[in-house]
C-alpha cells in the first residue's frame, strides 16, 4: 500500500490536485479541472484529470463520494500519517527472551 501512496505522490499534477483538496475539500471533477487551469496553468482533459484521481484513490488518498449525478472527491490522509508515523515511531525491536 505504501508504494502506491508513493507512486501516486510522485506526479506533480498529482500533489497539485491534493493541493486543491487541501484548501477546499469535496470538489467535482469540473471543479478540480477548473481550480488547476486558473490557478495552475494546467489545461488537462477532463479524462485525464479522472485518471489522476482514480490513482489518488486507488493509493487511499482521495475518497469519492456520490450525490445525485454528482461525485465529490475528498482527501484522506491516512495513508500519508501511516508514512510520517513509520519513521517517527518505529517499532522497538523485538528483544529476546532470557533463557533461566
Amino acid at each position: 500500500m505504501a508504494e502506491d501512496v508513493f507512486k501516486a505522490l510522485a506526479d506533480p499534477t498529482r500533489r497539485r490536485i491534493l493541493d486543491e483538496l487541501v484548501e477546499r475539500d469535496g470538489q467535482s471533477l469540473f471543479e478540480i479541472c477548473t481550480r488547476l487551469v486558473t490557478k495552475h496553468g494546467l489545461s488537462l482533459s477532463r479524462q485525464a484529470v479522472s485518471q489522476h484521481l482514480a490513482v489518488l484513490e486507488s493509493a487511499g488518498l482521495v475518497a469519492t463520494r456520490r450525490e445525485g449525478r454528482y461525485k465529490f472527491h475528498d482527501l484522506d490522509t491516512t495513508p500519508l500519517e501511516r508514512i510520517v508515523t513509520r519513521w517517527l515511531t518505529p517499532e522497538e525491536p523485538e528483544k529476546p527472551e532470557n533463557p533461566s
